[in-house]
């Protein structure tokens, strides 16, 4: 097997990252493209000892799963796996995929997998999609999404079907104002060059929508005709900043911001709540969906109005101040500097008395005395990807809570926590797969430890 072979391959299963499955002399093959039953010619990329990557050159046999993609762009996007995919059968490799991780990263094969709880709108439900900047080898400039499995490749979007046409019309806008002024694009290289991305965050019920230049450091050039641009073709808009960052990390982050039009922010509606976001902010990407996760841990955890709750990596305190009412008191943790001032913010515009925040890493916080005095009967966290820090999972076991809501959006990392979790003697029944992000490879889900008696 060499990077030239071509070969026919039947695809069994699709892997946690969207690829495709198959076996050849059981040898793993990861495959870009490809459906479950389909019997597909490709060209190997890659070879390991235990694996091979592979690109799909030709389906040769269909499978009744497939279905003609709505976007233009599904061949080359990276951002829709499996928009070939009928939605029902992308729901069913979701909630396997979860079953699979729980049994051979935790070896919790007796947990059980509710059924996964789909998306109401399959489309244009994305409150913020980051679009990125890039000049090509002829001097082109573009702005879009990456191309599959490239980097440093993007290419020009012209109608994603997960924001709304509202975003569609503003890349389109801001990508020929910038090729129209000739302002210099950013180059992941060499780093040299200015633009870098473009963020539209929507907050879908209130209307509210905020958009987002981060660059690299500098004044942004033609920067009042930009602004007279995007209010005079785009009244919608609420707010305009532009973040500038050093950083040669590919992301949309700003280490600087400035306010161009608006005060800097929008405000979205969850569980009757309002909650103000900001260009830097984490805040579910699917309003929706976020209401409906948040309830089915709200249905898991049955907080109790005596309790003292500890929200981990509490972002702009979403979770906790819609927990306030709930209990006697809420206490929320968070790195991010704005995210903590925001979380205060947002308490203070919903009257929640009953809640703090404090500023700093999960795993120093939970062994500071002033930070942990009380005690606490219930603890939610809802991590990064990359799941609970060691550190701080020990910590956090050591308070000893009734019960742990433990939300995550990666069910690899979720299963390896748990395995620790359940080792310091607490029970889970099952958790609960929630489709936030249709077409794509994404899953979020959650479940509920209980303290046992042994």
């Amino acid at each position: 097997m060499n990077d030239r072979k071509e070969i026919e391959l039947d695809i069994t299963d699709l892997a946690f990252d969207g690829k495709a499955v198959g076996h050849i002399d059981g040898k793993v093959i990861f495959c870009d493209g490809g459906l479950p039953g389909e019997r597909v010619r490709i060209k190997i990329t890659r070879t390991k000892p235990r694996f091979a990557n592979a690109r799909v050159e030709e389906i040769l046999t269909r499978c009744d799963d497939r279905i003609d993609p709505v976007c233009e762009h599904d061949h080359q996007c990276g951002g829709c796996t499996w928009q070939d995919l009928k939605y029902e059968r992308q729901l069913q490799c979701k909630q396997e995929q979860v079953a699979a991780c729980l049994k051979h990263i935790g070896g919790l094969d007796h947990i059980e997998v509710a059924d996964i709880v789909p998306a109401a709108k399959q489309f244009y439900y994305r409150n913020k999609m980051e679009f990125s900047f890039h000049l090509t080898e002829d001097g082109e400039s573009r702005l879009g999404l990456h191309r599959r499995g490239h980097f440093d490749d993007i290419f020009d979007i012209h109608h994603c079907h997960l924001q709304s046409e509202f975003s569609n019309k503003v890349v389109k806008a801001v990508r020929d104002f910038t090729a129209e002024k000739e302002i210099p694009v950013y180059n992941v290289h060499d780093h040299s060059g200015y633009l870098r991305f473009l963020v539209v965050r929507e907050a879908k019920r209130t209307g509210q929508n905020l958009i987002n230049l981060v660059t690299a450091r500098g004044e942004l050039p033609n920067k009042d005709e930009f602004v007279a641009m995007l209010c005079e073709q785009f009244p919608e808009i609420t707010t305009i900043v532009h973040n500038e960052t050093g950083s040669k990390a590919n992301i949309a982050v700003g280490e600087s911001e400035t306010i161009l039009f608006g005060d800097g922010s929008i405000e979205e509606e969850v569980c009757g709540l309002r909650f103000r976001i900001m260009a830097n902010s984490f805040f579910q990407t699917n309003s929706d969906q976020a209401e409906v996760l948040y309830n089915i841990g709200f249905d898991l955890l049955k907080p109790e109005v005596g309790e003292r709750l500890l929200d981990l990596y509490c972002g702009t305190g979403t979770i906790g101040i819609i927990a306030a009412s709930r209990v006697a008191e809420v206490v929320g943790a968070e790195l991010v500097t704005d995210a903590i001032r925001v979380a205060r913010e947002n308490a203070t515009a919903n009257n929640v008395e009953n809640i703090s925040f404090f500023e700093g890493n999960v795993k120093d916080l939970l062994k500071q005395d002033e930070f942990l005095s009380g005690g606490f009967d219930s603890i939610i966290i809802d991590p990064p990807r990359a799941g609970l820090h060691p550190k701080a999972l020990r910590r956090m076991l050591r308070l000893n809570p009734g019960k742990i809501l433990y939300i995550s959006c990666n069910p690899a990392t979720f299963a390896r926590d748990a395995k620790e979790i359940i080792d310091q003697k607490y029970s889970i029944d099952s958790v609960t797969p929630v489709d936030m992000f249709p077409h794509t490879k994404h899953i979020e889900l959650v479940g509920l430890f209980t303290r046992t008696n042994g």
